[in-house]
């Protein structure tokens, strides 16, 4: 807990900094200047959330944690992303520099050898094991092996998450609240197992990166001061995935917490390929667009909404075994599907 409300009260003090940094170069998202139909802000905001959550990370693992090659695989994975983020925050880079961005992010985790090496059997007993087939190399005189599945599951996992996340920041507080409460649970299931000294710096790292995003929430909170740009969305679906790896395997608890974002991460996909659109290419057709314009919710209510069902979800899946957690995500993804569908079809008999 002291962790946590350190690192806290440390992203607290460094964003009016970031805010200040960036409103004195002008580097501003302003909706007026530069119009798109997925912002939802109407007044010029900095973004630079990216920058907010890497030091605050960076400065709480130096003070708190034992590095090692996780560790320095996984905070070098971050500043890609930190870099990527604050280039974008500037300049507005084309998504496909955020793609590549993002894989190698995601490479240099499981080349520090971070890998998905076994999943817990959803339709029975025991675990699907994904350490075969490998490959055995030689490299700086020592024997180097390759899970195969086991990295590229991991890789998808990591950019799955990445951008489902990243995609569910439309309004203020909406993102580093649910993902702060997300972090906790991953925390928590990571510190059961403390006296296994392999899962100190995960249970650790999780509340320091959870308070980073709960110090960020104070000034993301309607109304908003920072943006928490590409930079904070997808290191926050960055170090979801990684420490949930690295808790034991824990995806599916990781996936129910983030059931709505993932649910309308894929409606938002299946839309955009059906309608003969880049599926990367943002739209205003998320869940959130929704909530706030056919429906008239405020962006705080929004953002509550999101907060609670990670929480509700969250407290659930402690409880769950794999396959009612599979059951669980089933039925939240058919009830989003079911209400973007029932919404979309009631806006077409509106106009």
């Amino acid at each position: 807990m002291f962790v946590f409300l350190a690192t806290t009260f440390l992203a607290f003090l460094i964003t009016p900094l970031i805010i200040r940094f960036y409103t004195k170069r002008k580097w501003l998202d302003d909706p007026n200047k530069e119009k798109h139909a997925k912002k939802t802000h109407k007044k010029a905001v900095p973004r630079g959330g990216g920058l907010v959550i890497f030091f605050s990370v960076l400065i709480a693992a130096l003070l708190f944690l034992n590095f090692d090659k996780y560790l320095i695989g996984i905070l070098l994975g971050a500043l890609v992303l930190t870099v990527v983020g604050f280039l974008d925050d500037v300049y507005d880079i084309h998504p496909k520099w955020r793609i590549i961005a993002g894989i190698t992010a995601g490479l240099i985790v499981v080349g520090s050898g971070i890998g998905i090496a076994y999943i817990s059997n959803p339709f029975g007993t025991g675990v699907i094991h994904l350490n075969q087939p490998q490959i055995a190399f030689e490299l700086f005189g020592k024997t180097r092996t390759v899970w195969i599945l086991a990295d590229l599951f991991a890789l998808f996992f990591i950019l799955w998450n990445m951008n489902i996340v990243n995609w569910s920041k439309g309004v203020d507080g909406q993102m580093p609240g649910f993902v702060s409460i997300a972090l906790v649970f991953i925390g928590i299931l990571s510190y059961r197992f403390i006296d296994d000294p392999t899962q100190f710096n995960t249970a650790y790292l999780s509340f320091i990166v959870a308070g980073s995003f709960a110090g960020l929430l104070f000034w993301n909170f309607y109304p908003q001061k920072i943006l928490p740009g590409y930079g904070a969305g997808s290191l926050a679906g960055y170090f979801l995935s990684v420490l949930a790896i690295l808790s034991g395997a824990k995806l599916a608890t990781t996936l129910m917490v983030l059931a709505i974002p993932t649910a309308d991460a894929i409606f938002t996909i299946s839309r955009r390929i059906i309608a003969g659109k880049s599926p990367i290419w943002g739209d205003r057709g998320h869940l959130h667009h929704k909530l706030l314009d056919v429906y008239g919710w405020g962006r705080r209510r929004i953002a509550v909404f999101y907060w609670l069902t990670s929480l509700s979800l969250g407290i659930l899946s402690l409880y769950l075994n794999t396959t009612a957690k599979v059951i669980t995500m089933v039925v939240v993804t058919s009830i989003v599907f079911g209400f973007l569908i029932w919404t979309k079809l009631k806006t077409r008999s509106q106009s």
